[in-house]
């Protein structure tokens, strides 16, 4: 059976929700600062579960596209926690970024045992490391990521309380109306990238089950920002008139990143002993055909749609995220009207396509 972790509070008073948080929603965003700002606001339910939660917070991969605005949203809802990000840094911008806003931040491959041993033990760690881009190109580093370092982390935090980020990737094809895989139905990954990404679970449990480490495997399709995501690679296409297939993926759920974000921290008052899966996304089932006229009828052009849509997709049962945490703060609308107002106006972009449409895992 599995036991869910018991944890204690050593806090003072907890962080405040912003005011803005029961504001209305914003109508565009003018830059990025706002973007990052808006996503790093907490929420009340995020501050009373952080408060819950006994010890600091260790984020490992946090150089990604998520993990600045998690740890910064971590930072604002436990200011007297140390929220301290390991990555390799390449970028030194973004380290000088994070130390701005309050979070210690250390240098450290994931792939090296003694870095890893030689980081912090605090109770609480939230990996987001990981390869996906370029995967097909370079199997054995994929797998070096995703299989490798979860080993030597989970080993190395036999103590910690550990939310492991995965992907919905690791499931099959399912009918579009069976509302999604549930945490229950059986891997079929496609491709070494989602087997790659299964392997990562299966470290995760073993040494779970070895050690009696808490820990929930971290199951998100798909984070939306308004630089990258589903919702921007369609609003690109449709803007460019580029041809959009529907044959390829006729339907997606998405779910805003600074949802996920939120449900990724409070995951850490909800671990199993051993770990456990929960499927992260927005609730809605999404037509891939509407999607893309409601961006078409943003930007005053016509939609290029071609091919029919497929009975099956890549797709999860969110429910028990929801039961948990109820339903994402940002609806789906919002999100229509943010993506397509930024790429109407040629908003900076990451430049990392989701490739939401590959239906044989060839990342």
């Amino acid at each position: 059976m599995h036991q869910i972790a018991e944890h204690g509070t050593h806090r003072k008073e907890p962080a405040k929700a912003p005011s803005s948080g029961a504001a209305r929603l914003p109508e565009r965003f003018e830059d990025t600062d706002q973007i990052d700002e808006f996503l790093s606001r907490p929420s009340s339910a995020l501050i009373e579960d952080l408060a819950a939660v006994d010890g600091d917070i260790l984020i490992l991969g946090v150089a990604g596209k998520m993990g600045p605005t998690l740890a910064r949203l971590a930072r604002n809802a436990a200011p007297d926690k140390r929220i301290i990000g390991v990555a390799r840094f390449s970028d030194p911008a973004l380290r000088q970024r994070l130390e701005t806003w309050g979070i210690e931040t250390i240098t450290a491959d994931l792939l090296d045992p003694a870095a890893v041993n030689a980081l912090p033990k605090p109770k609480n760690v939230i990996f987001m490391a990981g390869m996906k881009f370029g995967a097909s190109g370079n199997q054995p580093l994929t797998w070096a990521m995703n299989v490798h370092s979860p080993a030597i982390v989970a080993e190395a935090f036999a103590q910690s309380r550990i939310v492991a980020f995965s992907t919905g990737n690791i499931y099959p094809l399912v009918d579009v109306m069976r509302q999604g895989a549930l945490e229950t139905t059986a891997p079929g990954p496609r491709g070494e990238y989602a087997q790659s990404c299964l392997g990562r679970e299966r470290i995760f449990e073993h040494f779970s089950a070895r050690h009696g480490t808490p820990g929930r495997l971290f199951r998100l399709n798909y984070a939306i920002d308004l630089r990258y995501g589903v919702l921007f690679d369609l609003a690109s296409r449709v803007k460019a008139g580029t041809p959009i297939d529907l044959s390829l993926m006729g339907h997606v759920n998405v779910i805003w990143q600074g949802d996920a974000n939120a449900q990724a921290l409070r995951t850490l008052r909800h671990c199993t002993t051993p770990t456990t899966p929960l499927n992260v996304s927005g609730p809605e089932t999404l037509s891939v055909r509407w999607l893309v006229e409601e961006f078409a009828a943003r930007l005053g052009v016509k939609p290029n749609l071609v091919g029919s849509e497929s009975s099956t997709a890549w797709l999860t049962n969110s429910a028990q995220a929801t039961k948990l945490f109820g339903y994402p703060a940002i609806p789906v609308a919002a999100m229509l009207d943010w993506v397509g107002d930024w790429v109407a106006h040629d908003g900076a972009s990451y430049n990392k396509p989701t490739k939401y449409e590959v239906r044989d895992g060839d990342f």
